[in-house]
């Protein structure tokens, strides 16, 4: 075994100026900081000269004196540039220690911000800007602030909520009768609202399309993984609507339907259809996600005020209602609008019932022809304008007729038609797993149809499109109803904002969802109004332990009982009803501003607070203020 390695001299030399070198940084090192030491010092007391004196025993006594003795004990302390004495040893720990826990109660506290949907709902926003929200987009909100990520629907399309499982309670009061208008026009007979709640935005009233608040506030459409799960248990939703009683069987409507028709007579069927086309139809939910144009009181006369009706009045839709498709080209005018200046209509046999060149109202700058196929010379003979279009498609169209469409919203609102039964391709048919990202009709065609569309550089042709359409929804009516929907097939579903896909004519109590997680409801209205909600919590009228319904005989009881219990429970709901012939009066308003007052008083922080003017039978959007109560950290 040998011996240890000798170094060489060399070796030696190289290792020996290392040492010198970090001995040499090691004192420059002490050097500054000892003069970092002395100039700090030096400030601290320049800065403050008397009271390092008085501290040293130097500076005059509280006679106005100066003895000569100095204090039995030298002390010198640093003062910092806010004039207070520099902490060291155990008071700086304890200093950390406190900004600490200070940091970490702010850090956990709730926060509370809208996005940009409801910024736009914003009473502050012009009137003719404005986009209400729905009375579904704060039951979304309900629903997260008591059970999170756990919740089928999130607010996220309007609003963010942080930190909702540190709120001590949620409190929402429902004023039935009141309108937006009413605290528009009398906002200073309600001077703590206008002061305290800091969000006022605007909402869609449910009596603007034939609904009740509670019904509509009480009701969760299915999203996708409770569909799927009710199917597998009763193996239909109808079934699951009879036999469950978490299940209940709603259906709104927005246009004037005729509910005598009656197709006892008609095959269940249509010849080569596996399963009910009606199976594919866009519920209410998804036609306002998709921007569809609907008959909804206030929106009609702001932002639709132009638009028409397909029919003036329709049948109920059924499995073998005519599917027909249609597909509109557009292009620039001179108010930078797209206007409708081609449309083309296929039935289910493939011919074409209706194509037909459009000339818009005004000036065409932009003919668009790489996407719209239309040109100037195409255009120059052409006299058809919308409303002749309009009229022939009413004429043309059956009453319980499918419209089919890629992206078919675009196409009515150039048509500034509206129409309440529709089947998208965009929709049913998905390739990215996520309904956010939509996938070309030229793409779909190729996949499942095998055949080239908008191939060349002249632009889309309608008649194409169109028939591309209905290819498409009849081979999915051949196949099933997840055909080339990868976000159907997917087996993990994302959360997102909208469920990927539900059923809204099925829905389950959001009480019900709301105490899944060990949660309390209370719920606080006269007799009548109580008795709505038991129907919309259980079908059988079942006593739920965690959810409480409790009667009283006035309004002023409600906010009374409301104030007492409130602090009892996770989700507090209050619901009063002003009489029509008080709606309007000076005296109520006050009466309810001071009644949010005791409401807001009585609420432990940090709570969040809702208050929602429920809009009115005759006419009016409703109005949901806003406020985070928030815990004061000295």
């Amino acid at each position: 075994m040998t011996g240890p390695l000798e170094t060489s001299p060399k070796k030696r030399h190289r290792i020996e100026n290392k040492k010198k070198k970090m001995a040499a940084l090691l004192d420059i090192v002490k050097l500054n900081e000892t003069d970092r030491l002395k100039v700090k010092n030096s400030k601290s007391v320049e800065v403050h000269p008397q009271r390092t004196e008085q501290i040293n025993g130097d500076g005059p006594d509280c006679n106005g004196q100066s003895p000569n003795k100095k204090l039995k004990t030298d002390v010198t302390v640093a003062f910092g540039p806010s004039g207070r004495p520099l902490l060291e040893g155990d008071e700086l720990l304890q200093l950390k220690k406190m900004l600490q826990e200070k940091t970490k109660k702010i850090r956990q506290m709730p926060k509370f911000r809208l996005r940009d949907m409801g910024e736009n709902a914003s009473l502050q926003i012009p009137l003719e800007s404005r986009c209400p929200l729905f009375l579904s987009d704060i039951q979304h909100l309900l629903m997260y602030s008591q059970i999170g990520v756990h919740s089928p629907y999130c607010p996220t399309r309007w609003c963010h909520l942080e930190k909702y499982n540190h709120l001590t309670n949620v409190t929402l009061l429902i004023v039935e009768n009141m309108s937006v208008y009413n605290y528009e026009a009398f906002e200073s007979y309600f001077p703590f609202t206008s002061a305290n709640f800091e969000h006022k935005l605007e909402m869609i009233s449910p009596y603007a399309f034939n609904s009740n608040i509670i019904k509509e506030l009480s009701m969760v459409p299915l999203s996708m993984t409770q569909m799927r799960k009710l199917i597998t248990e009763y193996g239909t939703l109808e079934e699951a609507a009879k036999h469950c009683s978490e299940v209940f069987d709603t259906v709104n409507n927005l246009f004037p339907i005729d509910g005598d028709f009656d197709d006892e007579d008609t095959p269940v069927l249509s010849k080569k259809d596996k399963y009910s086309r009606t199976q594919l139809l866009l519920s209410g939910w998804q036609m306002i996600e998709e921007n569809f144009p609907l008959p909804i009181k206030g929106l009609v006369e702001r932002k639709y005020s132009d638009y028409t009706l397909t029919k003036d009045r329709y049948r109920n839709v059924s499995a073998r209602s005519p599917l027909i498709a249609i597909d509109c080209e557009m292009c620039r005018t001179d108010t930078g609008d797209l206007e409708l200046t081609r449309i083309s209509a296929v039935n289910e046999q493939h011919e074409v019932i209706y194509d037909t060149l459009v000339k818009p109202k005004n000036k065409i700058v932009d003919y668009l022809t790489r996407f719209s196929g239309i040109n100037a010379k195409m255009m120059k003979t052409v006299r058809t304008d919308l409303q002749e279009v309009q009229n022939k498609l009413r004429k043309l169209l059956p009453e319980d007729a499918i419209l089919i469409g890629q992206s078919l919203s675009n196409d009515l609102h150039a048509l500034k038609m509206m129409h309440p039964y529709v089947i998208d391709t965009s929709v049913i048919y998905n390739l990215t797993g996520d309904r956010a990202r939509k996938t070309k009709l030229q793409i779909l065609a190729s996949q499942f149809l095998d055949e080239k569309i908008q191939a060349g550089n002249h632009g889309h042709c309608s008649s194409e499109d169109s028939l591309a359409c209905m290819k498409l929804v009849q081979l999915k009516l051949r196949k099933n109803r997840y055909y080339g929907d990868a976000v159907m097939n997917s087996i993990y579903v994302k959360k997102r904002s909208y469920p990927d896909m539900g059923d809204a004519n099925y829905a389950i109590s959001m009480f019900k969802q709301c105490v899944k997680n060990g949660n309390t409801v209370n719920i606080v209205a006269v007799a009548d109004l109580v008795d709505q909600y038991k129907v919309c919590i259980d079908k059988d009228n079942k006593n739920i332990p965690e959810i409480k319904c409790v009667k009283v005989e006035s309004n002023k009881n409600v906010i009374k009982h409301l104030c007492k219990t409130m602090n009892n429970s996770n989700l507090n709901l209050g619901h009063i009803r002003i009489a029509s012939e008080h709606a309007s009066s000076e005296k109520t308003f006050k009466t309810v501003d001071k009644w949010i007052k005791e409401l807001h008083k009585s609420a432990e922080h940090p709570a969040l607070l809702a208050v929602m003017l429920s809009g009115c039978q005759e006419g009016g959007n409703g109005t949901c203020f806003l406020h985070l109560k928030k815990q004061f950290i000295s």
